[in-house]
């Protein structure tokens, strides 16, 4: 594509103006240039046409428009006990302002800036969303402490005392793969509720749980928990039949639906098998629901008049996703079309007359998804209520994904506020040549500004909803994002810049408001300073086992040289176990799937894998000897006897305020929840525990594992040198 440019005005100066970085850095530090036929289409994506010189000139004019500061923003964010400085070109000297803050009070004033220079306001002490009042214009002032709320605060409020929380340690488990008897075949929050009780009784403080985010109930082959149709709402596959009708409703219904025999059966499969046991469940919870509209609504009864709270509290979002999983569900049997962006225009928008018309027509159905909602949000809140009463001093940790499925509920119902057309990935770096594109899309920065930061706000308080704490998946994406163009290479792409310090005060906010804390997921190539940004917002980092090495790359680092503001583990989710990477399993997966390199010399790169392998078990091992958590003089384990308890402790003897240990790994397992860059060659995201969740605790070998932990984290000398404070 031909560069269409005038003096002074550019498509790349477009773009940078944009927030799009026009260079990047390659993973082998090489500086690249985006072509323009790359910008112009992510500029077209984001409302700014740039086909021809009139569209660059008026794109440019509506940027400046937009960034120019001669008109105050919806929202702006500001921290507490410091200056607020809006732009001097909207505020004129002696303005009259009024502040209208949560609690009520009222704060009056007048500007008095000299001309040209920033107008300044007081600093505010207040946490809150407040208002400020000027002229006829009124902005909201988002005024957030200076941190989140830390592991520290959560165990003061359990404790009331002054003094930092000892170490403290939690499990983290793939929601889905829990098993309970009666569960159907898919872990739910009954099951999830359980493990965090009995992991509270032996002294853990959290519980990690990964994505509940809302799927497509009409596609049940999609199943990934970080491509959600929707982060605002709940998985309803999670939702246990008998938590709110009791076990005998929930064997009638079973029988009604016709799966008293093939229910059973989904129980003991090793891998769940989601295009049968979804739609089963959902035949259950049909029968349910219709007995609901005949028994409860009918009477007005107590459950009742619950669910309609439930609905009125969740407003026009809530309204919006089930209408979208009615409708979703009608244009997939219809017309086979399941993506949004292909129905008629009309179905495209979810305010227009035809949508409200379907919504009408199909009330019953609409009605269906939020009694479903209803459910999945008794479920999960349950879960966490039993964690804190059970002596959880964090209780859930629930995952925020990174992006949405474009074609989803989120997408179709923030439109305004979603990039589409786009499509989250990453570059190409030294284990993916090709590069990375998820098919996810996520907020646009141009109306995060624009519209006040409404959507991301709104996706911050479903996160927290239910849980003590948040885990953000990615957080690097807070400072930039890597876009690809629908039907482009994934290398075809461009980072785009996001006001990082508006949503990192947002968050602290948020979390405050909610009590719980903040993890970034923070791995892979870390740009200079950011770790240190998010720590100055009291946002913990996370730190793996596998990437502790020593400046040498050769060595671990020591536990007590670990970062004593981040959360410790031994792996994670897209990792090996530790059974399976002392194994070298993920380089046996890797290779099978395709992911292995072919070597220009011609030696085999499994083989020196497997061989670079030895020397890191070796290394790990010595590690663990000179930590004390291994006996000295021995030779390091087989691959087959994996050193899991010597891991456990090594992690655990960290001065991180919180470690946490997967399931997986406490239960010394080979396989990982997910291989990256696979699709159907790895069972990702079907990978069922063994044992019940009851029966884990009935475990002598699994007890004993976690009595050792709760031991090695009350012996830990690092509660003196933590950092963490409120």
């Amino acid at each position: 594509m031909a560069t269409n440019r005038r003096p002074g005005i550019s498509i790349d100066a477009l773009a940078a103006r944009a927030g799009f970085e026009v260079e990047w850095e390659d993973a082998h530090h090489n500086r690249k240039r985006v072509p323009d036929s790359t910008l112009a289409a992510l500029l077209e994506r984001m409302g700014l046409p740039c086909g021809n010189a009139t569209q660059i000139r008026q794109s440019a004019g509506a940027l400046e428009a937009e960034l120019s500061g001669r008109k105050l923003p919806p929202l702006m964010t500001v921290e507490c006990g410091r200056g607020i400085a809006l732009p001097a070109a909207a505020i004129k000297s002696g303005s009259h302002y009024r502040i209208e803050l949560e609690s009520g009070s009222l704060i009056d004033g007048r500007f008095t800036a000299p001309r040209g220079e920033a107008a300044l306001l007081s600093p505010i002490d207040e946490p809150g969303y407040h208002t400020l009042v000027l002229n006829e214009h009124r902005m909201t002032l988002a005024v957030a402490p200076a941190q989140c709320y830390t592991v520290t605060d959560a165990w003061r409020a359990m404790h009331g005392d002054d003094t930092n929380a000892p170490p403290l340690w939690g499990i983290a488990a793939q929601l889905y793969g829990l098993r309970r008897v009666g569960d159907g075949g898919i872990g739910d929050y009954t099951a999830l509720a359980t493990l965090a009780i009995e992991s509270a009784k032996r002294g853990a403080h959290a519980l990690a749980v990964s994505p509940t985010h809302a799927m497509f109930s009409a596609l049940p082959g999609s199943f990934s928990p970080y491509s959600p149709s929707s982060r605002l709402w709940l998985n309803v596959t999670h939702i246990d039949p008998a938590a709110v009708f009791g076990a005998q409703a929930a064997q009638a219904a079973l029988d009604a639906a016709g799966g008293a025999d093939v229910w059973p059966q989904l129980e003991t499969l090793p891998l769940i098998d989601w295009k049968t046991a979804t739609p089963l469940k959902l035949k259950v919870l049909r029968v349910l629901f219709e007995r609901f509209c005949a028994n409860d609504r009918a009477q007005d009864s107590p459950r009742a008049l619950e669910f309609h709270g439930f609905c009125e509290r969740g407003g026009r979002a809530l309204e919006d996703h089930a209408r979208f999983e009615a409708l979703h569900a009608f244009q997939l049997l219809n017309s086979g079309e399941g993506y949004w962006r292909k129905w008629p225009d009309a179905l495209q928008d979810p305010r227009s007359p035809e949508v409200e018309a379907f919504a009408n027509q199909h009330r019953h159905e609409v009605e269906f998804h939020l009694f479903l909602q209803w459910l999945a949000s008794k479920g999960l809140s349950h879960a966490q209520h039993a964690a804190r009463d059970a002596g959880m001093a964090i209780g859930l940790i629930a995952d925020l994904a990174v992006g949405c499925d474009s074609a989803g509920s989120h997408a179709w119902s923030y439109r305004d506020d979603m990039l589409h057309g786009v499509s989250v990935g990453a570059p190409p770096d030294l284990f993916n040549q090709a590069g990375q594109a998820w098919g996810l899309t996520t907020f646009s920065p141009r109306a995060m500004r624009n519209q006040g930061f409404s959507a991301f706000i709104d996706m911050l308080r479903s996160a927290f909803a239910c849980a003590g704490g948040i885990r953000i998946d990615h957080i690097l994406g807070l400072r930039r994002l890597w876009l690809v163009p629908e039907g482009e290479s994934a290398k075809n792409g461009a980072y785009l810049r996001y006001p990082l310090e508006d949503m990192l005060r947002l968050i602290a906010l948020e979390s405050w408001r909610h009590r719980a804390i903040v993890i970034g997921e923070d791995l892979g190539t870390v740009p200079p300073g950011f770790r240190e940004r998010l720590s100055e917002h009291g946002l913990a980092g996370i730190r793996v086992l596998w990437f502790e090495r020593t400046k040498d790359g050769k060595g671990f680092t020591p536990p007590g040289e670990w970062d004593n503001g981040a959360v410790g583990t031994t792996t994670t989710h897209d990792l090996p176990t530790v059974s399976g990477w002392w194994r070298g399993e993920d380089i046996v997966w890797r290779n099978r799937i395709g992911q292995t390199a072919a070597r220009a010399d011609g030696r085999d790169p499994v083989a020196l894998a497997q061989a670079e392998r030895d020397d890191d078990r070796a290394a790990l091992w010595r590690a663990f000897q000179q930590a004390g958590v291994a006996a000295p003089d021995v030779e390091p384990p087989p691959p087959g006897e994996a050193p899991v308890d010597e891991a456990l402790a090594f992690v655990a003897a960290t001065p991180s305020p919180l470690v946490t240990f997967p399931l997986e790994d406490l239960l010394g397992l080979v396989d990982q929840p997910n291989l990256p860059g696979s699709i159907d060659e790895h069972p990702n995201w079907r990978r069922r525990v063994i044992q019940p969740v009851d029966a884990l605790f009935a475990n002598d070998a699994f007890c004993d594992r976690l009595l050792a932990i709760q031991q090695a984290r009350t012996d830990s000398t690092s509660a003196s040198s933590l950092s963490d404070t409120p």
